[in-house]
């Protein structure tokens, strides 16, 4: 089989002298860190669509990307030179898992017929790669956002017709997940929103699309898979206003229309940014209400408005999501996606895995910071200090439902000269520098 990426090796894990750019410092996959591997703490999977669609392209200027195999124009050979290039970068990097859009893995055709065509075609390829690799399906998914067909939307289009479509493409890509093992499938509304509610019957479209996710829900009995299902909030880009908006507000739309026994969330780090939210919140969110999923891992530009989709480089960061990801019980089926492209000047092919290692490290480092924070317990034992009120007399009795206003009242009027303590932001702040930098 043809070499694609020339001159790079199994990149190993060297440690923290090692000045290999090609070599992991942290990643170490075999490490055990509170009695589990270091590589199912972390579950590392390289999303498709950045990694080998990505040319590098923006609003002012044409895609600078340099691949090998950028001289080949049928689309067909293209896709199938792709997928096997995919699959030597997964065992080269030692990513155990990858993830998908059905439309970055396989060309659409004429027609809905001559695309899942298509996709079949790739489909059985990637199944025989699979078959000599250690590399699995962490989630797939359906474009449903990039065809001018979904210019108003997908499942919360005013056409009907593109409803239906849509039905049908994720219909064959939940088909596709479950026939390449996939171990989720995700949602993203990457129209579902609007641009006025001049021209939007707001009520419609969201009933619309909690109409699509209870058929996909039951077509998910219907064939037998039984992956975990995903929705990733992101508060704006392309819509002006999107309906899943954050991790609260798609956790408020389930409920409303009863499907929050079959859905988790995918929260992405810099679509947290973009609703004005921290990555550690969104995650915490989503803990502590029972909705932990999947995280796609990346980062914004501070400076930036949009969703730069930069590789993860922030230790402070990473720490703090996998504190939350340890406090959640570790992953499940989930994992950590490199929802990340590299910067339009690093386009050459060994940019892809100098950024890849870059974010498995930054995110090993976060890992053994956060298990560290965790053990010696002094966090913890702060908050626990600070709410001690609700443990005892008057708290205790809140907490419990046996108190109302009235008796809040006789309470307050004998207790009227309240002191509050400090909650010390600056002391804890610097106590997660000392984690950081000594660890």
């Amino acid at each position: 089989m043809t070499e694609y990426f020339k001159g790079v090796s199994q990149i190993k894990y060297e440690g923290k002298d090692s000045d290999n750019p090609l070599a992991y410092k942290y990643y170490n996959p075999d490490e055990i860190i509170n009695g589990k591997r270091m590589e199912d703490h972390l579950r590392f999977a390289v999303a498709y669509w950045h990694t080998f669609q990505g040319v590098g392209l923006d609003p002012f200027g044409v895609g600078t990307a340099e691949r090998p195999w950028d001289s080949i124009s049928d689309p067909m050979e293209l896709a199938r030179v792709k997928m096997e290039a995919a699959f030597e970068f997964f065992g080269k990097l030692g990513a155990p898992f990858f993830c998908f859009h059905d439309r970055d893995i396989a060309p659409e055709g004429n027609s809905l017929k001559e695309t899942n065509k298509n996709l079949d075609e790739i489909v059985k390829l990637a199944k025989e790669l699979m078959k000599g690799s250690k590399t699995k399906l962490l989630w797939g998914t359906a474009n449903l956002f990039g065809n001018k067909r979904f210019v108003h939307g997908a499942s919360t289009s005013p056409n009907a017709d593109v409803f239906a479509y849509s039905a049908a493409q994720v219909k064959k890509a939940m088909e596709v997940t479950l026939e390449l093992g996939g171990q989720n499938y995700v949602f993203w509304g990457g129209r579902e929103g609007y641009e006025t509610l001049l021209n939007t019957d707001m009520k419609l479209e969201t009933d619309n699309l909690a109409r699509f996710l209870k058929m996909a829900v039951d077509y998910a009995k219907e064939i037998g898979f039984k992956g975990q299902f995903l929705i990733e909030p992101k508060p704006k880009e392309p819509t002006k206003h999107q309906y899943d908006f954050d991790t609260q507000t798609v956790i408020g739309f389930l409920k409303t229309h009863g499907l929050d026994p079959y859905f988790k969330m995918n929260i992405e780090a810099n679509h947290a940014t973009l609703a004005a939210h921290t990555f550690q919140h969104e995650v915490r969110v989503a803990r502590e209400n029972g909705f932990f999923g999947s995280i796609d891992a990346n980062q914004g530009d501070m400076l930036l408005g949009w969703d730069t989709d930069q590789f993860p480089t922030n230790i402070y960061d990473t720490a703090l999501c996998m504190y939350e990801v340890i406090k959640a019980g570790g992953f499940t089926t989930g994992g950590l996606n490199f929802d990340s492209k590299v910067r339009r000047g690093s386009f050459e092919p060994i940019d892809l895995f100098y950024a890849h290692v870059a974010g498995m490290d930054t995110f090993a480092k976060g890992l053994k910071i956060a298990d560290k924070m965790i053990k010696d317990g002094k966090l913890d034992k702060f908050i626990a200090e600070r709410y001690s009120s609700y443990t005892a007399g008057i708290g205790k009795d809140i907490v419990g439902g046996k108190v109302g206003f009235k008796e809040l009242e006789k309470y307050a009027m004998e207790h009227d000269q309240i002191k509050n303590n400090s909650g010390r932001q600056e002391m804890l702040e610097a106590i997660l520098n000392k984690y950081i930098l000594e660890s």
